[in-house]
């Protein structure tokens, strides 16, 4: 399909910010995130001549200035004397998570961060006056002023708010449908009524925040789900809970934090989405968001991440998905391999297509409770 062809009328390009410090960077074998996610989706979005120039911009890695805006200036020393040393005195361990606890020492552990966080500061300033943008290598919500968590070295979604709100913007949205709460941005912004967070997420699951009760001083609301959670139930909160939630908060912009962990197939979650329901948000919340920046974020099995991030850059951009993929595409994910039990056979429609069969049923009554008393003042 030809650049441009399913773009809306008037409408401005959208930009793909990417990355090839992702293809062989990894945190480590038996770690989750040792699977190849963002280099996946790109180059099956380049079979699919779905990366024009036009469209495409590198990231940048962004600076420790830039990085302290939000992160604390000994924390990101410790980083990057981590990454420059490849060890991490017990002291810094404790002190900043780093080297324990998700948060391995690795060859790029402060670069390829840093690379994620100057996407979506790259991002945030491209579409200042508005347009949408795709950062696959960020979403990293987990990550804490001085402290590691979560696989998260950084938070980027929180540099990017805060980028925006240093231009003038007053009422945005963050919006984090990954398997897990978006902790580290709701307490970064804990009672900032200018920006509204609200999260997705499995219940019980780590980090073991989110309940449906925190409000975070007001700024924020929650979507704790059982699991099982499928298509027919996010649909439920989106029409009943989360659109009204941000006509009402009338945002100049929307942080859409879209991690495919909460898909069937991936293995660090019990929720059941397809990735119909990704996409789903994505069309959902476009018309609210004069400014839309979207990023990956979790998500573990290498055919579900590229498949599903695909998607949604097609839903952005304006590209018509193949029923079939074509020859070359498919051998991107042909060429995949998965040390689990979900990589010993896999079925072939991960192969040949990249939507997903809808993942539907009855919507249960705790999905209907969650729903409304995220309306509740």
């Amino acid at each position: 399909m030809p650049w441009g062809a399913g773009f809306r009328q008037g409408a401005a390009a959208p930009v793909f910010i990417g990355s090839e410090i992702y293809r062989h960077s990894r945190y480590g074998r038996g770690h989750p995130l040792a699977v190849p996610r963002v280099s996946t989706m790109m180059d099956l979005c380049r079979a699919l001549g779905w990366l024009p120039d036009a469209l495409y911009r590198e990231a940048p890695a962004a600076t420790a200035e830039a990085l302290a805006r939000f992160h604390d200036a000994d924390y990101l020393a410790a980083l990057l004397r981590a990454e420059a040393r490849q060890s991490v005195p017990e002291e810094d361990q404790k002190r900043y998570g780093l080297g324990v606890a998700g948060n391995p020492v690795y060859p790029e552990m402060f670069r390829r961060p840093a690379t994620g966080a100057g996407g979506v500061l790259l991002a945030s300033a491209l579409i200042r006056a508005g347009g949408a943008a795709f950062v696959p290598g960020g979403g990293t919500h987990h990550g804490r002023r001085a402290r590691a968590s979560g696989f998260c070295f950084l938070n980027d979604p929180v540099l990017g708010i805060l980028a925006w709100l240093d231009a003038g913007l007053s009422r945005i949205v963050y919006l984090d449908i990954d398997a897990h709460h978006g902790d580290g941005v709701q307490d970064a912004f804990h009672g900032d009524a200018r920006v509204l967070t609200l999260s997705v997420h499995e219940a019980g699951r780590w980090p073991r925040t989110g309940e449906a009760a925190d409000r975070a001083g007001g700024s924020a609301r929650n979507f704790p789900v059982p699991k099982g959670f499928h298509d027919a139930e996010m649909r439920h909160l989106l029409e009943a809970a989360i659109l009204p939630l941000i006509e009402a908060h009338r945002p100049e912009a929307v942080f859409l934090q879209c991690g495919a962990d909460a898909l069937e197939e991936d293995p660090l979650s019990h929720l059941a989405l397809s990735n119909n329901a990704h996409v789903a948000v994505v069309r959902a919340v476009r018309p609210l968001a004069p400014r839309l920046l979207v990023t990956g974020g979790g998500g573990y099995n290498p055919w579900s991440v590229a498949r599903c991030w695909t998607r949604v850059w097609a839903e952005l951009a304006g590209f018509a998905v193949p029923e079939r993929l074509p020859p070359a595409a498919e051998a991107v994910l042909r060429g995949l391999s998965f040390a689990h039990r979900l990589g010993r056979d896999p079925p072939d429609f991960w192969f040949t297509t990249l939507r997903d069969k809808p993942r539907s049923g009855d919507v249960r009554p705790a999905i209907v409770a969650v729903a409304k008393q995220a309306l509740e003042a």
